[in-house]
This record gives C-alpha cells, sequence and structure tokens, in this order.
C-alpha cells in the first residue's frame, strides 16, 4: 500500500509541475506575443472607427480609421482624408487589442508609396509639419523627402516656388 500511496504522490507533484511549467511557458508566450505588437497593429483593430492621435507638435487629427500600415495611417473626416506617418503620433485613443497581423504586401507598403501615388495623381495636397502648413502639389518623392509645388506663399516664397520637406518633419498630408 506504501508503494501506491508512494506513486500517487510522485504523480500528484509531476503534474503540480507540468501545470506549473506550463503556466509559465503560456505566460512568456503571451508577455512575448504582446511585446510584438505596434500601434499599427492595434489602431487595426478599430478599423472603420473614430479614433483620435495626438501629433508630436500637440494636434489632434481625429477621423475615421481607413487603413493603417507600420509606417502611416489614413484617416476620413468628411470628404477630407488625412494621411499620418506612424512616427509623428505620440498619443492614439481609444484602441483596442491588437488585430490580426497584416499580409505580407500591407506590410512593405510605406509611406512613400503613398505619396508617390498622390504625386502621380496630381492631387492637390496640405502637408502639416509642426505649425506650420504647406498646400500645393507633389512633385517629387524621395527617400527622406519630398519636392512640393506650392499654391500659396511657402517659406517666405511665391506661388509655384518649389519646397523641400524632409519626411521626418511630416505629421500629415490631407487631400480635398
Amino acid at each position: 500500500m506504501r508503494w501506491e500511496a508512494l506513486i500517487a504522490d510522485l504523480e500528484s507533484q509531476y503534474d503540480a509541475a507540468a501545470r506549473s511549467a506550463d503556466d509559465d511557458a503560456a505566460a512568456e508566450l503571451a508577455e512575448a506575443e504582446i511585446g510584438s505588437v505596434r500601434l499599427a497593429d492595434r489602431l487595426l483593430a478599430r478599423l472603420g472607427e473614430q479614433v483620435t492621435l495626438r501629433l508630436r507638435s500637440g494636434a489632434d487629427v481625429r477621423g475615421r480609421l481607413l487603413d493603417a500600415a507600420p509606417q502611416w495611417l489614413l484617416l476620413a473626416a468628411d470628404e477630407r482624408r488625412t494621411l499620418v506617418p506612424a512616427d509623428a503620433v505620440v498619443l492614439a485613443r481609444p484602441l483596442g487589442p491588437a488585430a490580426p497581423r497584416e499580409g505580407h504586401v500591407e506590410q512593405r507598403l510605406r509611406i512613400t508609396h503613398a505619396l508617390r501615388a498622390l504625386a502621380r495623381q496630381g492631387a492637390p495636397v496640405r502637408l502639416t509639419c509642426g505649425v506650420h502648413a504647406y498646400t500645393g502639389w507633389l512633385t517629387r518623392v524621395g527617400a527622406d523627402h519630398v519636392d512640393l509645388r506650392t499654391d500659396a506663399s511657402a517659406a517666405g516664397g511665391r506661388p509655384g516656388d518649389v519646397v523641400t520637406i524632409a519626411l521626418s518633419a511630416l505629421e500629415t498630408v490631407s487631400t480635398a
């Protein structure tokens, strides 16, 4: 009889240790999963809903989230569409848990792809960089900058002047 009790006790200890190891592994996996979630992933969970983004200048941009990628977010407010570089966002609300990861193509879509599409369309845009805003047409999109042909006085220039703006300075790119 003692053998049966001893074996039962050992089995019980083994089961408890296995459960504890499983719990520890699950906790580590959950922590690793949370650690891999990007802001864009959490924003994707709000796709189609109203969000507010606070930009590094302190300005708030509100709108319905139309799309998101690791480098950019696209909001709609009435007819206006606003492309926001993810680097310009310092606060976002409300957020939910992460959405499923986007596909391979969506992961590769950089903000420069969207800006080049706007340039090809010849769409008039409004770029904000902190407290400054520039309106006109994108004429060139480089790796780290854009050229904008202005429609009004910009940076002390004349209408039709071309200004070059660093992508790192962009907070929003809006269309009509």
